[in-house]
């Protein structure tokens, strides 16, 4: 059984939009209360506030007199508001993420709806409060006796609303096994390129609507903000980063079903894009190429359907290392997209050697519990298999070499 959530779009009454607006706001207004708070007892008492004291602080909250519009929405989003805050915080406090910010109006937001506050009845979605069913566009089909968990409605800056069903998904979604294995090395040239020497080339979809979103936003920055004229503006804006942000998602997600529809094993590098985007003259174009989505949708669409998908260390030299020999050469930039190796002559292309590499690399992990780096291998085999794979194979130490290093 796999858990799904499915997203639609749908277009509310104007009596359903109100609701809805409002709920959104109390959400918003709720979530900034408690994160003030707890913010506020952290620098003033060097105190630490738990889910469990904003929960009282929303029953008390609820009783004051310029609050008391609160009661007019469901509660279960408020909530869930504070109980993501909570895993803000504990992501927070795990290192995983950035402490908490304040939620804006302008950025849309969202309400989650538990099985308490919303009835699924003949296929229709009844949210808490709101007699008439929300008028989805049911673009396919959700899968045969399943019922939602969780219900997620969404406003989206450009002005869109969606709604988000989670559900338990009983079939058995495993493909037939295949023998075909891929390495994929990411690029900006080449959104790809594959093991078996072919190149998908990067569809750049900011730079299509680039020329337009600059000039819709030199037009908002002209705007006195507040007025009729900067809303107007500002959603125009918006619709064209909508407009970006679905063409790329439409491409990543054609493109990574392909790939494991095709491929029983899948090798990729664990890129950290958030370091790589720090580069400010690349940090446009590694975001448009959505890398690190498209890992993201090579994890779990393996996992759906019963493929194996390798991330191997992104230390590896995939690029300058010689997929025929071993070598490794000392410097290769970025400019040098084709190279020979200085000890076997072979010809090599930057990326289709580097994609080799990582195939290779990645079997050798899947065999042996190797990693590229020996030092780290989980195998007493690790190094001969990674050698194996392309690397230079190297000599077990004598004894006498073991010896001095543990003096040393």
């Amino acid at each position: 059984m796999v858990e799904k959530a499915y997203k639609f779009r749908f277009y509310p009454t104007p009596e359903q939009e109100n609701l809805l607006r409002r709920t959104l706001g109390c959400v918003r207004l709720i979530y900034n209360l408690a994160l003030a708070a707890r913010t506020q007892a952290w620098y003033e008492r060097k105190e630490r506030v738990s889910y469990k004291e904003t929960s009282t602080m929303l029953t008390a909250w609820k009783k004051q007199g310029d609050l008391d519009f609160l009661t007019e929405v469901s509660s279960v989003p408020l909530q869930q508001g504070l109980r993501h805050l909570q895993i803000a915080f504990t992501n927070f406090f795990s290192g995983r993420a950035k402490y908490p910010n304040f939620k804006k109006k302008r950025n849309g937001g969202s309400a989650e709806f538990t099985r308490s506050a919303f009835k699924w009845k003949d296929g229709q979605v009844y949210l808490a409060k709101c007699s008439d069913p929300l008028p989805i566009r049911w673009s396919r089909q959700l899968p045969q006796n399943s019922v939602p968990s969780t219900i997620t409605v969404k406003l989206e800056p450009s002005g869109r609303w969606s709604v988000s069903l989670r559900v338990n998904d009983p079939r058995n979604l495993s493909l037939a096994p295949v023998k075909k294995q891929v390495g994929i090395d990411l690029g900006i040239t080449s959104l790809l390129t594959t093991s078996d020497g072919e190149k998908v080339a990067n569809p750049k979809n900011l730079n299509k609507l680039h020329k337009k979103l600059r000039l819709a936003q030199k037009s908002l920055s002209r705007k006195t903000k507040g007025s009729s004229n900067y809303q107007k503006a500002r959603l125009k804006v918006a619709r064209i980063h909508a407009k970006i942000k679905d063409s790329r998602l439409d491409y990543t997600h054609k493109l990574t079903t392909q790939l494991i529809r095709e491929n029983q094993t899948v090798v990729v590098e664990d890129l950290a894009v958030k370091n790589m985007v720090k580069n400010h003259k690349l940090a446009r174009a590694i975001n448009d190429a959505n890398w690190g989505e498209l890992v993201r949708q090579l994890e779990y669409k393996a996992e759906w359907y019963g493929r194996e998908l390798i991330k191997i260390d992104r230390y590896f030299p995939s690029s300058k290392r010689c997929s025929n020999c071993g070598h490794v050469v000392e410097k290769l930039p970025l400019k040098i997209r084709e190279w020979d190796c200085p000890e076997c002559a072979a010809h090599h292309d930057r990326d289709i050697n580097a994609s080799i590499n990582i195939l290779a690399a990645g079997l050798a992990v899947s065999v042996c519990g190797a990693t590229v780096r020996p030092e780290e291998s989980k195998s007493p085999f690790a190094e001969h298999s990674v050698g194996k794979a392309g690397a230079k194979k190297q000599k077990a130490p004598s004894s006498d070499a073991r010896e001095s290093r543990a003096v040393s």
